[in-house]
Parts: structure tokens; sequence; C-alpha cells
């Protein structure tokens, strides 16, 4: 998949046992964003070694999961 709107990385920590509900409710209250938009929104846990990436595709929800074995993501703080 190919992100056809705007790519937002949310910064800060964010507990990865979060899931589409809870993501889209952090993208609606704290970003006050509309996670039914065509953006794509990004989430790091505490050791940077995980991502889920959020976005909305016509007709429900896609979550994307990244984990890695070794090394860790950059990431705003």
């Amino acid at each position: 998949m190919t992100p056809t709107g705007n790519v937002y990385l949310v910064s800060g920590v964010t507990d990865m046992r979060k899931s589409i509900d809870g993501l889209s409710l952090i993208v609606a209250d704290t970003l006050e964003m509309d996670p039914f938009s065509q953006a794509w929104f990004i989430f790091c846990n505490r050791h940077r070694d995980k991502l889920k990436i959020l976005f909305w595709d016509t007709n429900g929800f896609w979550l994307y999961y990244r984990r890695l074995e070794k090394g860790h993501f950059k990431w705003p703080v």
C-alpha cells in the first residue's frame, strides 16, 4: 500500500497494546485529527523497536505492525 494522503509520526511513546479503537482515539482526541481521513498515522513504543501504522481505506481500517529483532527506529521524542 502506498499513502495517498499525509503521513504523521505520532511523537512520544505509544502503548502497543492499543489496537484500532485505541489508536483511533489517540488520533481524534490527542492529535485532534480525523482518523477516517486518507492520512497514515505511525506510532512507536518506548523501546523504539515496534511500530504500528493506522489508516482508513474506504471501508475499514488497516493496522500494520512491525517489530525489529535487533536495533531500534529513530523517533522524535
